[in-house]
């Protein structure tokens, strides 16, 4: 509840004509002052106007006025700053620690406005308690709102890219190496193919490029996969083991945990198999992905880096140990290649040009995600029923970031939405 205050004054959401103090003086606030997140008043160098006479303070804020001795403000002298006491319930007047009576106002607030955010916060029956206020929003706050969250999401996985750089002293192309085989788990098996790609460093595999069947036994060897035998004695499998087995014993290599990677319930075109052949085919030749995506100046011209076909044993198998079967021979489909175009390389764009002051490369992250089309999923679908247009990848990128950090953890208070809502609840002109 004193949080809500807080929210309440900051934002000015209150009825002026009910601005008075219990002993009748009516305030005006000139500036409601700065946010304390520390310890001492809720605010700092406030501006407010009592009985036609201006103060200038702190402002310190409680359910109930009798929480002021309760805490011990009435002996903290640093509370003496305080011109102005706010209150839900007046039940005993408060006084600074030399015994002077300190101004004390009654906060007064619609009803609505406790209603509306009663609503948004506690409704566990809806997972979108404002789908249906949601059309009340202009559409300029909408626009603005979806432009900062967008930037809000695409700044958290640069951030990571950020802590590579730092890792790999600035090598852009180990930066890539494992940016990329993380993306390749696509959210089932990130954490498992990032710790992959780190145990099996580019300056290992670039000893071994010109051989796809040794980098397919790094990386399978590396990844866990050869603790077990394969039922059936696949002879594939076998001749990688073995490859592995020396490759290991020569450069003391360590497997990660094999146990990490997870097929349950997935389709077997997700299985991880194949995306490490795919890993392998990128390093074959030497790993050049970071320049190649540098070069690329169209959105089909980064396609294309993607759209690999595998050949050999990986063109008709899924996993070990099976029969051959029919498959499509490109490991990725045209979504896959979308979700990693938004989520790896246009944070590699942006990154790679905030580092090196290329910002002619920074800009081409957004346009990147404003040219594709918006990812199909049920967060996209829940805001599009509600009423929020979403024509491309950049704003299915910010609804994503809404669903996640605000809605999920119903921080309506610090959502553009809710706030305009809560606004307009409460009767303040906006």
């Amino acid at each position: 509840m004193e949080k809500l205050m807080q929210y309440v004054w900051l934002h000015k959401l209150w009825s002026p004509a009910q601005m008075l103090t219990n002993d009748g003086r009516k305030v005006r606030v000139i500036d409601p002052g700065l946010p304390n997140n520390d310890a001492g008043p809720d605010f700092f160098n406030a501006k407010v106007e009592i009985g036609g006479e201006m103060w200038v303070g702190n402002v310190e804020m409680h359910v109930r006025a009798s929480d002021w001795h309760r805490h011990g403000h009435d002996r903290d002298r640093a509370y003496d700053s305080v011109i102005l006491h706010v209150v839900a319930k007046d039940d005993a007047p408060v006084m600074r620690s030399n015994g002077e009576r300190i101004p004390q106002m009654v906060m007064d607030c619609s009803p609505h406005f406790y209603e509306s955010y009663a609503r948004l916060v506690n409704d566990s029956s809806s997972s979108l308690p404002c789908a249906s206020q949601i059309k009340e929003i202009p559409q300029i706050t909408i626009t603005e709102w979806m432009s900062s969250l967008a930037f809000e999401r695409l700044n958290g996985k640069v951030q990571r890219i950020y802590s590579l750089y730092d890792t790999f002293s600035g090598s852009w192309q180990d930066i890539c190496y494992v940016t990329i085989a993380r993306s390749l788990g696509f959210g089932i098996n990130n954490d498992a193919f990032e710790m992959l790609a780190r145990r099996t460093p580019l300056r290992l595999l670039h000893k071994h490029s010109d051989s796809l069947f040794q980098l397919e036994a790094l990386l399978f060897g590396q990844a866990g996969f050869f603790n077990e035998p394969v039922p059936g004695g696949d002879d594939y499998y076998l001749r990688l083991a073995r490859e592995y087995g020396f490759l290991s014993n020569k450069f003391q290599l360590r497997p990660i945990d094999g146990s990490m990677w997870k097929s349950f319930r997935v389709r077997p075109q997700n299985f991880p198999y194949r995306r490490i052949a795919l890993l392998a085919r990128f390093v074959e030749n030497g790993f050049g992905l970071m320049n190649s995506i540098l070069e690329a100046r169209e959105e089909k011209d980064l396609r294309r880096l993607f759209s690999i076909e595998l050949s050999g044993y990986w063109a008709s198998h899924y996993n070990f140990g099976g029969a051959p079967t029919d498959i499509p021979a490109r490991v990725l489909s045209n979504a896959s290649i979308d979700i990693l175009l938004i989520n790896t390389v246009a944070p590699l764009y942006y990154a790679y040009g905030s580092k090196c002051g290329d910002y002619e490369t920074a800009d081409r992250a957004i346009a990147l995600l404003e040219s594709l089309r918006p990812e199909r999923n049920s967060i996209v679908s829940m805001f599009t029923a509600a009423g929020i247009k979403c024509p491309d990848a950049l704003t299915s990128q910010a609804l994503i970031q809404l669903r996640r950090n605000y809605c999920e953890a119903r921080k309506c208070l610090y959502c553009n939405i809710g706030h305009k809502l809560l606004s307009i609840a409460a009767g303040a002109k906006r």
